[in-house]
């Protein structure tokens, strides 16, 4: 196998490292010997030896001396023996000549040079011989280079000597250097000891894992831990950086997924210590479902996961020589972590003789897809904004932070753009770093301050005025863009505090010129065209770049999309007007009124104008929906309406189904009625004024003669007509849920939800599903809206790993109607331990303001439980809210703000088991001392139902308010048993009802009734009858994993995050 050249020098013996011919090395040889005479060059007649003696004894003359020069090597004073079969090697000659020691091992020999301690060369063992072989490394073609040892010590990452001359052996010869950097950051102690057995034979025959942190100062994506995934055979690395410890679990399964297809290997075994994330129960059922044996460390024995143990060792040196080297600040720090095992996972490795990780499963390719660069030097990314016009700049300045997994290109950040890139059209300054010692400070000490306005040139508060030098603030420039759409998402805006540069870079190309001191040295002009901007803008909270195109342009559609607010607004719009002639002339085509003389003392209701965007399946606008309503409110009862109560679907049952959805991968349908309830027949004499912008001359009104949107006694009337049509297909209606249709199959199942006019179609039976919507749209004029993606005002998303639901743009609209779209964000709802009391406090000056707002948080707790207790908090001063109670609902806003797309994922748990949690907060209200009851419900592994509200009697106990608790949480369970087995899908077995107080537990069990319990005496029979058919079981959890705990207080940010992640409460929309 050729190798690239290695020239050793001394006295005058030479080694090139090639391949052939072979030389068998000989420690009993005098002398370099041969009996190919073809080989030898400037031959000599001997002078001595004359002869030599073999092993045999016997006596060889020597017929000449000469040199042998080769590919290989370049041997001096070689003895010529003809017809002797080999090429000896003299290990005595060839120590002297090269001053080196040979150390010869089972299956090899080593040559190592005595002043340098390099290796210079080797052998292998064939046939009982040692054959010489001299040292060489596959050398990518990326790290042939003429720099200085130094540089390319400080662009790998400051790797030893040994590995430096490895990687890049065209360098020069040079001795160690002293480098302080590598001082700093890999001192250490000492060692372990090391491993005893071997490597296993094979990839992921076994798999060492651990997490380290948490890191004190939190990384640029929020990271504070990562996690890492060594395979024993190969040694390779695999590294993720965590914003929480509960991630694990989902990021080991993306590990598992990743090495099953990419290498289509097995996991066998899995080492880790006993850290509580690895024995979680979810994860063990994983490992245990695939045969995966799970290895532990005994207790207080870290050293049998010493391989993960060490590694961290390694992966911060480096990580720490990276940020040292060029004044990074710690912000960084999960960036320089993910460089450090990219570059670990190439560096040569005495364990696997002199390979890297990384040849160890791609032998033969290039480690470095990129050539390697400074970590935090000055980078200059290629501008290919589209926006760009012929006077900006063609670059943005950034910092160099690595290496990106998926892409060839490299990964840097601009602190001025606040964004992330990754190209191939990167220049850089390699001895130039982007921060400065003092910039590294001040980026520092900014982690845990407020963002500065930079009218005023202030220096941190940690940071003394003498030594941070004042920040000159930056002149914020509008430009108007032409042919601009209307915004989607608002744009970031002008960076409003920005880090100082290094002084030894110029400055950068995309930075602000600064701004003069007093307004009063600029222009009018430009003094009046002057704006202020948020200093929290929208867009740090939402982004689109996880989303696939499609629901991307969905998105996107509903953020853009503005309706009129009056119907003369609409009236002044070609598309709105033809709406609104399109729907009378299905009222007219209907026969909906007839239109006559107003008579004399008849009530006449009123009507107004509605206006809706209807959407196709893909995002794009569909049609303009304009919709005639009838004011009902103005109607008497007795007069012209009676019965009004008309189901609607729960929306916990929308819940359950599109749970039962993701678990078993069921299609999810959409059907639209269109004008639903003028299929409904009208019995009732009713009279209606003239639509408004259509009115008619004279003095008549319209005599209905089909039921319309509006009208008291429409829903019903609708309900009644569809339920027939649906039932006459051979639909069951749900005990459970009355809004409920279901019908089983031969081949399955077929379920419909309906909520009004909206349906939606769901089961396992999809030519039982097509039938049904066939049945419909002969019943009916309707519309196959195709997949569930929008409804009731819940953006649904569907991939591969689960279903979302979120209300991002309906979030978005009530932060925008309440003038908080710029707010600054808060990390919880609530502030902890905050009593608001009923009495104190100024009132608020619209206490109508006041309460829509609250309904509309009400609503948004559909997808967001994370709100629940503080919405049921405030939603208790309704009568008469004051400020305190108003301030909380701000609160509440500011919270959105953080997260607006946060919302439930459903995802496939392999199981569709019925599980609730249940707590209460005994006497936590400070005005009543009444409790709060709090609950939750899993099917399959996903949320469905949950609840957060104040009990309505006082507890004299907390066992009495836990258990009132546990009887609320029965009956949901109750509740959701009778779902399932209607649907034929319940499993077998009591369903547990998880509390955490042992009081509660013990009367659930006991049979025996005191004065204590006599007064919940009810609940006690009706949860104990239940414990009795095993229907339910009560085990005990700790309080510390009790997920019911976020719906009966205000907790701190870290738990609220702990628990969401439990939830299965997610931010689709987080930006990277």
């Amino acid at each position: 196998m050729p190798h690239p050249s290695l020239l050793i020098a001394s006295g005058n013996t030479c080694l090139h490292s090639s391949s052939s011919p072979s030389w068998v090395i000989d420690s009993g040889a005098s002398d370099h010997m041969t009996g190919n005479s073809s080989l030898l060059s400037h031959t000599s007649s001997p002078c001595s030896p004359s002869f030599v003696t073999v092993a045999n004894g016997t006596k060889t003359p020597v017929q000449g001396k000469g040199t042998v020069t080769t590919s290989d090597l370049t041997l001096s004073d070689v003895l010529y023996l003809p017809e002797f079969p080999f090429n000896l090697l003299s290990v005595h000659k060839l120590t002297l000549a090269l001053n080196c020691s040979v150390a010869f091992y089972p299956s090899h020999c080593e040559f190592q040079d005595l002043k340098t301690k390099r290796m210079i060369g080797g052998g292998f063992v064939k046939d009982g011989l040692y054959y010489f072989q001299p040292s060489s490394t596959s050398i990518p073609s990326a790290l042939h280079s003429t720099n200085s040892p130094y540089q390319w010590h400080c662009r790998l990452g400051h790797p030893s000597s040994v590995n430096l001359k490895h990687l890049v052996p065209t360098l020069p010869t040079f001795s160690n250097f002293n480098c302080e950097t590598c001082e700093l950051s890999k001192h250490h102690r000492a060692t372990f000891k090391l491993r005893t057995d071997d490597p296993c034979l094979h990839p992921f025959e076994l798999v060492h894992s651990d997490i380290w942190g948490p890191a004190r100062t939190t990384g640029l994506c929020d990271a504070r831990y990562f996690v890492t995934f060594i395979d024993d055979h190969s040694r390779l690395t695999w590294v993720y950086v965590l914003k929480d410890r509960s991630q694990l679990f989902s990021v080991f399964q993306s590990f598992y997924a990743e090495i099953s297809n990419q290498f289509n290997a097995k996991l066998l075994a899995f080492r880790t210590d006993n850290a509580r994330e690895y024995l979680d129960s979810a994860f063990q059922q994983f490992l245990e479902s695939r045969g995966i044996i799970h290895q532990t460390s005994c207790v207080r024995t870290p050293q049998q996961n010493g391989i993960a143990e060490r590694k961290n060792g390694p992966i911060l040196a480096i990580a720490r020589a990276l940020m040292l080297q060029m004044n990074v600040p710690k912000l960084f720090w999960a960036d320089a972590v993910l460089t450090a095992a990219y570059l670990l996972n190439r560096m040569p490795s005495r364990i696997l003789k002199g390979k890297s990780p990384f040849e160890m499963f791609f032998p033969g390719k290039n480690p470095f897809s990129v050539p390697p660069r400074v970590f935090g030097c000055v980078s200059f990314v290629h501008n290919h904004s589209p926006n760009r016009d012929k006077l900006d700049p063609r670059a943005h300045k950034c910092i160099f932070l690595g290496y990106s997994r998926t892409q060839k290109g490299y990964r840097c950040y601009s602190p001025s753009l606040r964004k992330h890139f990754v190209s191939a059209d990167v220049t850089f300054f390699e001895d130039i770093p982007y921060y400065s010692p003092q910039g590294r400070q001040l980026q520092e000490s900014m982690l845990s301050a407020p963002v500065i306005p930079t009218h005023v040139p202030i220096a941190p508060p940690t940071s003394p005025i003498s030594i941070v030098p004042p920040v000159p603030p930056i002149s914020q420039v509008y430009v108007r863009r032409r042919n601009q759409d209307v915004p989607l998402v608002p744009p970031l805006p002008p960076v409003e505090f920005s880090l100082p540069l290094p002084p030894s870079a110029s400055p950068s190309a995309d930075s602000p010129p600064p701004q003069s001191t007093s307004d009063l040295d600029l222009p009018i002009a430009i003094r009046k065209g002057k704006r202020t901007c948020t200093e929290h803008p929208i867009s740090n909270c939402v982004s689109f770049d996880h989303l696939s195109p499609s629901f991307k342009a969905f998105s996107l559609s509903l953020s853009s999309l503005v309706v009129p607010k009056s119907y003369r607004e609409a009236l002044s719009h070609p598309g709105w007007r033809k709406a609104m002639e399109e729907e009378m002339h299905a009222l007219e085509l209907n026969h909906t009124w007839d239109l006559i003389p107003k008579p004399a003392g008849t009530s006449i209701v009123g009507c107004r104008w509605v206006f809706t965007v209807k959407q196709n399946p893909d995002g794009t606008v569909d049609r303009l929906k304009a919709r005639l309503v009838a004011k009902g409110f103005t109607q008497t009862y007795g007069l012209d309406y009676t019965e009004t109560f008309s189901p609607v679907a729960k929306l916990n049952s929308i819940r359950i189904i599109i749970s039962l959805a993701a678990n078993l991968d069921w299609p999810l349908h959409q059907l639209d009625v269109k004008n639903a309830f003028l299929h409904g027949d009208l019995t009732e004499t009713v009279y209606m004024t003239q639509p408004p912008g259509f009115e008619s001359k004279g003095e008549c009104v319209c005599h209905l003669k089909k039921s319309i949107y509006g009208l008291k006694q429409s829903p019903r009337a609708w309900f009644d007509k569809f339920s027939k049509a649906v039932v006459s297909h051979g639909m069951t209606r749900s005990q459970a849920d009355h809004s409920v249709f279901f019908k089983k199959t031969r081949t399955g199942i077929v379920i419909l939800v309906v909520y009004v006019d909206d349906i939606v179609i769901t089961g396992s039976d999809k030519e039982g599903i097509q039938i049904l919507i066939n049945h419909l749209s002969s019943s009916f004029l309707t519309k196959d809206l195709g997949k569930l993606r929008y409804f009731l005002g819940i953006e649904v998303a569907r991939s591969k790993a689960g279903i979302s639901l979120s209300q991002r743009k309906y979030t978005l609209d009530i932060l925008q109607d309440t003038g908080y779209l710029g707010s600054k964000p808060v990390a919880t709802p609530m502030e902890p331990n905050l009593k608001l009391m009923p009495d104190e406090g100024d009132f608020v000056d619209d206490p109508d303001t006041y309460r829509r707002l609250v309904g509309k948080l009400i609503y948004l707790t559909i997808t967001r439980p994370d709100i629940s207790y503080a919405v049921s908090i405030v939603s208790q001063f309704m009568t008469n809210p004051r400020v305190p109670h108003m301030n909380a609902v701000i609160r509440i806003l500011k919270y959105l703000k953080n997260a607006p797309g946060r919302g439930l994922f459903y995802r496939s748990s392999g199981h569709l088991r019925i599980e609730g949690y249940t707590d209460a907060d005994w006497a936590g209200s400070p005005s009543d001392r009444k409790s709060t009851t709090g609950y939750c419900t899993f099917i399959g592994g996903n949320l469905v139902t949950w609840r957060s509200k104040k009990q309505s009697v006082v507890a004299r106990s907390s066992a009495e308010a836990e258990y009132r608790a546990m009887a609320h949480t029965t009956c949901e369970l109750t509740w959701l048993r009778t779902v399932l087995q209607e649907f034929g899908l319940l499993t077998q077995g009591p369903t547990p009802l998880y509390c955490d107080n042992q009081a509660a537990i013990h009367i659930a069990s006991n049979p025996v009734f005191h004065e204590r319990t006599k007064h919940i005496e009810v609940d006690c029979h009706f949860v104990r009858s239940k414990v009795e058919s095993k229907d339910i079981i009560t085990p005990f959890v700790p309080s510390g994993s009790q997920l019911a705990d976020i719906f009966t207080k205000a907790l701190p940010k870290n738990a609220i995050d702990s628990i969401c992640s439990k939830l299965g409460v997610i931010d689709i929309y987080s930006p990277a």
